[in-house]
């Protein structure tokens, strides 16, 4: 038997489904919760137990976020591995992950570019952080999102240093044999390109990339060992391939239209906008050398984001909620949050970076919502997120992080 920890008068938003409650208890016993008692009343408990009053306070599952690079560690990406050696890529990636888990943060799936040393490193306990899902290096094609390289560059892309580095592959076998490559290196699931992207020096936002053939051998490969592939996507036309090569979610889609939305919902997928880095890159990208052409991609996806959203959210999509945020800007996380807000109801918010993400995580019976069994990754916020999804946003209005029943702030 663990220690035993009681959470009382709490203002308590489950994330169940059920309505929230006030003057609710829960009860940690270990790194996992062991009762839920919503009228308050805690029977009595054989052992030492410690009681803490949350006076009030708002107490829910710790935030997820579904579209993190840790090893982002420069707001100009495409600069990072000049200015940079791995070892202190390394460092600076530690600080992000610690900084994540003290956002209120407790489990990330990093999208590409941090490996499973560092997923290992914080479940040893070598290092705070959030529960890690890791990717490994992205899967892109030539002079896709993934090929870092400027046009008047004639050197072979970089496939094995630290940080955000990309497996540059081209043609069904070719992927394959880079997907078999990522999963012996232990990754949770694999990341593919099927559009052009914002920060890359070479292409357009509303480009195809990998064919269907190509992603469908990275999804058949994953799908062997149990595991599935997420699919960085814009447009309508590549979102539809990467849906029909059976992708499990759709990362960011800012050029979303209704009947790509349709498309998402009929194959059951996930739609993970990102939408808070289009808003920091386009105030502060300038500042970190970013360049006219990427900006210019920047803000096609910033003035698209909320249209593609409402059309996810009408047409009965799945969404779950990412950052996407690189360097400093990672700062900004908990903001994804407000943003969403413009299309979303607040409870939707919040089911969004915590349920529904792990339902896209396949950690639906571990983390997402505060019920017996489940981890005990919970955080206690002053303030109602109910009525202002900003809370989140101030460091100081997170009285209480835990993880797995381990207590990482305490201001109550």
């Amino acid at each position: 038997m663990g220690a035993i920890t009681v959470l009382t008068d709490a203002f308590l938003i489950d994330c169940t489904g059920k309505e929230p409650v006030d003057g609710a208890a829960v009860v940690i016993e270990g790194e996992r919760i062991k009762d839920v008692i919503r009228s308050g009343k805690v029977g009595p408990l054989k052992g030492r137990v410690e009681t803490l009053s949350l006076k009030g306070r708002t107490l829910m599952p710790g935030l997820t976020d579904a579209h993190v690079h840790v090893c982002a560690v420069e707001g100009n990406i495409s600069e990072q591995h000049r200015n940079n050696p791995p070892s202190l890529i390394a460092a600076k990636t530690l600080r992000r992950i610690e900084q994540a888990l003290m956002q209120g943060f407790t489990t990330v799936r990093d999208a590409g570019g941090a490996d499973y040393g560092f997923r290992e490193a914080v479940a040893s306990g070598l290092f705070p952080g959030p529960r890690m899902l890791v990717s490994g290096n992205t899967l892109s094609q030539t002079g896709g999102h993934g090929d870092r390289r400027r046009r008047s560059e004639w050197i072979e892309p970089v496939e094995c240093c630290l940080g955000m580095v990309h497996a540059i592959a081209d043609g069904p076998d070719a992927v394959r044999k880079a997907a078999r490559e990522q999963l012996r290196h232990d990754v949770d699931q694999i990341k593919i390109m099927a559009s052009g992207g914002a920060m890359s020096p070479s292409d357009e936002l509303d480009t195809t990339q990998y064919t269907v053939e190509e992603m469908r051998a990275a999804v058949e490969e994953a799908r062997a060992v149990g595991k599935y592939v997420l699919a960085h996507a814009y447009s309508g036309a590549a979102i539809r391939n990467a849906l029909a090569a059976g992708v499990r979610s759709i990362e960011h889609g800012n050029l979303l239209d209704e009947a790509g939305a349709r498309e998402i919902k009929k194959a059951g997928a996930y739609l993970v906008p990102t939408m808070v880095t289009y808003e920091a890159i386009w105030r502060e990208g300038k500042g970190y050398g970013i360049g006219e052409h990427q900006l210019r991609k920047i803000n096609m996806a910033r003035e698209k984001s909320v249209e593609g959203l409402a059309h996810a959210y009408r047409a009965g999509c799945k969404i779950g909620s990412g950052s996407d945020l690189l360097g400093d800007m990672q700062a900004h996380r908990a903001t994804e949050l407000e943003l969403k807000g413009q299309v979303m109801k607040p409870m939707e918010v919040l089911l969004s970076a915590t349920r529904v993400n792990a339902e896209i995580f396949r950690m639906e019976r571990e983390i997402g919502s505060v019920e017996p069994g489940k981890y005990a990754d919970l955080i206690a916020v002053k303030g109602n997120p109910l009525t202002n999804l900003r809370v989140f946003q101030n460091a100081e209005n997170l009285h209480l992080i835990m993880k797995g029943g381990r207590v990482y702030k305490r201001a109550l």
